[in-house]
């Protein structure tokens, strides 16, 4: 047990020491003067171009999806009362037959 315990620290101490961080320090910079080609002052703006040939006419879209169906419609009003008829004729020749009673 003390040999485990014993091992166990110096393990941990070398797992303290190896996560040290070390301090990095970055070298200067120094700006070089190198001789190179003279710019020139540019000059004044020259005048507005013309303007461009207009564009040609875009292609027509693709048809629509049809819609879906409609709801139904609400029952509509009731009808208004029609006109009465004429009176009856009266009289005359009509004949009414009445049947003979089944026999039983």
């Amino acid at each position: 047990m003390k040999l485990s315990t014993m091992f166990a620290a110096v393990l941990m101490a070398l797992a303290l020491i190896a996560c040290e961080r070390t301090t990095v320090s970055t070298p200067a910079v120094i700006a070089v003067p190198v001789p190179g080609p003279t710019v020139s002052v540019p000059g004044p703006a020259g005048p507005t171009g013309a303007t461009g040939a207009q564009g040609s006419t875009g292609s027509t879209g693709a048809t629509g999806y049809t819609g879906d169906t409609g709801a139904t419609g609400s029952t509509g009003s009731t009808g208004s009362t029609g006109a009465t008829g004429e009176r009856g004729k009266t009289g005359g020749d009509t004949v009414v037959i009445v049947p003979a009673a089944p026999a039983r």
